[in-house]
């Protein structure tokens, strides 16, 4: 459930990449952060969107520690560190040193449903980039996706959803 919280949350992250954008209409992740930053720590911001922002920062922090931590090949050719950890799913997460075969077994079958999310997914986006770069070639005219999404795909306003769902 998004909350008032967060909707001002991403509504300060939006406003901030919209100054940054440029005329080819990039941005640059480094200097979003920092402009970020600098909205977060002024002094006029409401305790709740402060609170709330410490609360994002504290689950990308864990969710960083997370990923530095998930077990990966090592030098020696094996997976296995004792201060990494593997994911069980539902927020359970076990040290790799006491991790069972139970968990191993919950751990490979997660990983596995996790892979054909992912190839499902890319394969979305190669189809999809396939049929863009298709319709690009065939109307050297357009030079924008947007452009090309609205004209020869027919995109609306009133048929879309609100950006990132």
């Amino acid at each position: 459930m998004t909350t008032t919280t967060d909707i001002r949350l991403q509504h300060i992250v939006e406003q901030s990449a919209v100054a940054l954008t440029d005329s080819a209409g990039r941005f640059r992740k480094g200097q979003l952060t920092d402009a970020v930053r600098e909205k977060l720590a002024g002094e006029d911001l409401d305790p709740h969107v402060k609170a709330a922002a410490l609360d994002k920062l504290a689950q990308s922090l864990v969710t960083g520690f997370g990923e530095h931590r998930n077990p990966r090949r090592r030098s020696t050719g094996g997976l296995f560190h004792p201060q990494d950890v593997i994911k069980l799913g539902n927020g359970i997460w076990v040290w790799m040193d006491r991790a069972t075969d139970s968990d191993l077994l919950e751990w490979r079958r997660l990983s596995r449903r996790n892979r054909a999310r992912v190839d499902l997914a890319d394969n979305e986006i190669q189809d999809y980039a396939d049929e863009r770069l298709d319709a690009f070639r065939s109307h050297t005219d357009v030079l924008y996706l947007g452009d090309l999404e609205r004209v020869i795909f027919g995109w609306t306003e009133d048929q879309s959803d609100a950006p990132g769902t």
